[in-house]
């Protein structure tokens, strides 16, 4: 395998992990007439392609089409070469060179539909989501990457104005919302295709935002709830969530004085980001997974990613004065104890998922300092 001159990050192995395990699911699939095709719509030095076809199909002959593009022509050398062992497999394999939106535009024109997209994209991909959701088939899977951070996080609102057809303000839970953007982004897009969207999993580093999702025939029962916005007081860090079917003036925060204001994002999917049977399905014991791999998948084993309301326990003790943090686990146990739904957030470390309100967070961060937990 040669990297060549191309862009390869060795820390986005889980990602590439990912990609590999959610292709064995697919694989599983009873094959249709036309069998299945799958897209690496920016393939780079190609391995991402390569373990698609040495690890999620390993028996020779899987009547699966690989389909592998880059939109740098000097670049179909070095796939050729890094592919060639697939082709020696008698495995269905097309390379290309092309920019994603003339591939795409193509395979819509010729009625070619993908099980599996992958498109890891530098900046912000907004731009081609809708002619990938065109074809994408039905119960197909999209893995899509961002690298623009500083529109969603609230760093850059024109652009996430332009990007994102939302507000971002600057929030603690940052990559959350972030994430939750680019999915109230893709929902509204799928949906105006009259389809539905099926959130697999989401996670990030800092770096790259990373989600996998599902597009359905049709939506499900009320999933345009899940279309929302948040609101977060800049002075007594409260926070409020509303669907946009629901949308009406917001309450007043806790501010002792009246006098807080509402740092408003969104609209942004205010639903699960994780799917709990996708993701257990993943954990394929005839595939030796890297240790950061099996961390990141029972990291978003342990956390629904709903609701939408996520608190950074530092940001909790510092209101308190407290001297430092409660540990996660030990608010959560507090929080279930006290009849809410608490979850450590698999996005961001040391931040807390519930659906209790401010006054009873910090009351149950009082009640285990004195605790001495």
């Amino acid at each position: 395998m040669s990297l060549g001159d191309g862009f390869f990050r060795e820390q986005s192995r889980p990602a590439r992990d990912i990609s590999v395990l959610l292709a064995r699911l697919l694989a599983r699939r009873p094959p249709g007439d036309d069998g299945q095709r799958w897209l690496d719509l920016m393939a780079g030095c190609g391995i991402r392609a390569l373990r698609w076809g040495l690890e999620a199909l390993p028996e020779v002959g899987s009547g699966v089409e690989l389909w592998v593009n880059d939109a740098d022509p000097d670049r179909l050398p070095l796939l050729k070469s890094n592919l060639a062992v697939l082709q020696s497999r008698d495995e269905a394999l097309r390379l290309s060179a092309m920019p994603a939106e003339v591939l795409l535009a193509r395979a819509f024109a010729e009625k070619r539909f993908f099980d599996l997209i992958d498109l890891d994209a530098f900046g912000s991909p907004s731009a081609l989501i809708q002619p990938v959701l065109q074809v994408l088939a039905f119960d197909g899977v999209l893995l899509l990457a961002s690298t623009d951070g500083r529109s969603p996080t609230g760093h850059d609102r024109p652009g996430a104005i332009r990007r994102f057809g939302a507000a971002a303000r600057v929030h603690p839970a940052s990559w959350e919302l972030a994430l939750r953007l680019q999915l109230g982004l893709l929902a509204r897009q799928t949906w105006m295709l009259g389809r539905g969207l099926k959130p697999l999993l989401a996670f990030s580093e800092g770096r790259t935002f990373r989600l996998a999702v599902k597009l359905t025939r049709r939506p499900t029962a009320a999933e345009e709830e899940h279309l929302g916005l948040v609101a977060r007081c800049e002075r007594c860090g409260d926070q409020q969530l509303q669907s946009m079917l629901r949308l009406q003036g917001w309450p007043r925060c806790h501010c002792p004085d009246g006098g807080g204001r509402w740092a408003i994002s969104g609209p942004l999917w205010l639903g699960p980001l994780q799917d709990s049977q996708s993701l257990a399905d993943l954990m394929d014991p005839r595939m030796e997974l890297h240790t950061s791999t099996q961390h990141l998948i029972q990291r978003l084993q342990a956390d629904p990613g709903m609701p939408a309301r996520v608190w950074p326990t530092d940001e909790l003790s510092r209101r308190l004065g407290m001297d430092g943090p409660p540990r996660v686990a030990d608010l959560v146990e507090a929080l279930r104890s006290a009849g809410h739904q608490a979850w450590p957030s698999s996005v961001m470390a040391g931040q807390v998922r519930t659906d209790a309100d401010l006054p009873e967070l910090l009351q149950l961060c009082v009640g285990l300092r004195s605790e001495g937990l």
